[in-house]
């Protein structure tokens, strides 16, 4: 333990100079700064910034590439508390109470809930990381293609059922038909065609980018477009930095969210998206009668959930690069291939070859943190005064952000086309109140479902039953039904009229 300490203390100090600090401050803000465009991720940013890194020292380019990672989580916050569209898939739960908030004049406030969130969410990753590395990384490994099956449902079913609270079957419609059009396209294990109909563009699939903007971008300029009077947000900044009292009265919510999203992040493939929606999930379930019917209104509690969740994945999504050279997230497998670019091997073996390398990654999460947190809240002003802009003005800003963040991913103007689809189809369902954000991720999740469901299968040589046997899967597989059968208004009535006949006997 003691050594642990002491390589860390040497790994903060290391970076204590003008050139590390330089880096760290312009890598966050570019990180917030894509975050927060509509169309550019966490992924796409990491991966454009690797690109010019070649030449740079390791310690350099990976500290910088962790700063953009960390910076660009927290930055899709910002455009879905002002704009109720999420800058990043992982900040999709956001908007259920970030922009009712900023609705009701409270949007500096807001972001300064979320910033703390995102604050404290990435220092309890920074520590568990710390700590328990080879321990998450080992449980990590123990998750094979029976669970991320089960991992891949029970998201769906989560994000429908807090998404749609007054039809959850809406919900999970979304999320299955989202796991129906990730089908579209060329499957993972052997390369057939489905779905395309002859056209080529299809035959590569729908891309993750222009449907989710089109899904909630070109939706909501539709739909401002659509109602003749569009609702002015107020921006009343007030208070920027939250009270301590107001953070702290949620201080259990903020371990839990921390903890949970810590650990999702350690299990490879499942991101920070889906370490958001079950922080948000579990903060809900927890809280008073009283208080729940906040969510999704404008509640801190579920606000700084979100928040703390998927940046605590950040951390948690680099355990297992490190220590089993198996990325948590799209943008950690990134950073993984950045790492080897630069001569860094992770993997099992790198507490034995490097193990000084674990605490200077750990010193270099530390850094970005306090940078997001600093950055964060002396740019909430400039920021919210967005809200100011009539959204019949801003929205024209909007499409040129969809249309640019769509083409940008492959140069491709068929993906304009696609998110132009998606939004059409997303205004509509909208329309039906069918929520948008099961949808988008059924997209993320259907290739991990796909490529596991048919890995387990070809295992088990086409026997189903470990799907329901093997502990973790009957774990999951029980608490996705519970929450099916809780929520379901056939059961209820079912069951209401069950007790009727019982006690009129």
């Amino acid at each position: 333990m003691f050594e642990g300490l002491e390589l860390l203390g040497g790994a903060i100090l290391s970076f204590l100079n003008f050139k590390s600090l330089f880096n760290v401050l312009w890598a966050t803000e570019l990180g917030i700064i894509i975050g927060m465009l509509p169309g550019l991720t966490a992924t796409m940013g990491v991966a454009l910034l690797t690109t010019l890194t070649y030449t740079m020292a390791a310690n350099d380019a990976i500290l910088i590439l962790i700063c953009m990672y960390i910076g660009s989580i927290y930055g899709g916050s910002r455009s879905a508390i002002l704009l109720n569209i999420p800058g990043t898939p992982a900040s999709a739960s956001t908007t259920l109470d970030g922009f009712p908030l900023a609705k009701m004049g409270q949007a500096g406030k807001a972001i300064g809930i979320a910033t703390t969130g995102s604050f404290l969410g990435s220092i309890i990753g920074m520590i568990a990381m710390a700590i328990f590395t080879p321990m998450i990384g080992s449980v990590a490994l123990s998750f094979q293609s029976f669970e991320f099956v089960w991992f891949a449902i029970f998201g769906i079913i989560i994000c429908g059922n807090l998404t749609a609270p007054k039809d959850p079957l809406k919900g999970w419609i979304a999320g299955f038909i989202g796991l129906f059009i990730a089908m579209i396209g060329m499957e993972g294990i052997h390369a057939y065609v489905r779905f395309a109909f002859g056209n080529t563009n299809l035959s590569g699939g729908i891309s993750l980018i222009p449907a989710m903007v089109g899904a909630f971008g070109f939706a909501e300029i539709i739909s401002v477009m659509r109602h003749s009077e569009v609702e002015v947000v107020k921006s009343e900044i007030g208070r920027i930095i939250p009270k301590a009292r107001e953070v702290f009265k949620y201080w259990k919510t903020i371990i839990r969210s921390g903890i949970v999203g810590t650990i999702i992040g350690a299990i490879p493939g499942v991101g920070e998206d889906i370490a958001a929606w079950v922080s948000y999930d579990l903060a809900k379930r927890s809280a008073k009668p009283a208080e729940r019917k906040l969510f999704g209104k404008g509640s801190i509690e579920g606000l700084i959930a979100s928040e703390t969740g998927n940046n605590a994945c950040v951390p948690g999504a680099i355990i297992p690069v490190l220590t089993l050279a198996i990325p948590g997230s799209a943008p950690a497998a990134v950073l993984l291939g950045a790492m080897l670019i630069h001569g860094v091997r992770p993997g099992p073996l790198i507490m034995i070859e490097s193990p000084a390398f674990i605490y200077e990654v750990v010193a270099m999460v530390f850094f970005a943190t306090i940078a997001m947190f600093v950055l964060g809240l002396s740019m909430v002003r400039p920021m919210v005064k967005i809200l100011q802009v009539p959204r019949q003005k801003l929205m024209p800003i909007v499409f040129i952000l969809c249309v640019v963040g769509s083409f940008a991913l492959q140069s491709r103007l068929f993906d304009v086309g696609i998110m132009i689809t998606f939004g059409i189809v997303g205004f509509i369902l909208r329309e039906m109140d069918y929520p948008m954000a099961p949808l988008v991720l059924g997209i993320i999740l259907g290739d991990m479902l796909d490529k596991n469901l048919r890995r387990a299968l070809i295992l088990s040589n086409g026997d189903i039953s470990p799907f329901f046997t093997r502990p973790i899967c009957l774990g999951l597989f029980l608490l996705t039904m519970f929450i099916v059968l809780s929520r379901s208004k056939l059961v209820k009535e079912l069951f209401g009229k069950v007790f009727k006949k019982n006690s009129a006997a």
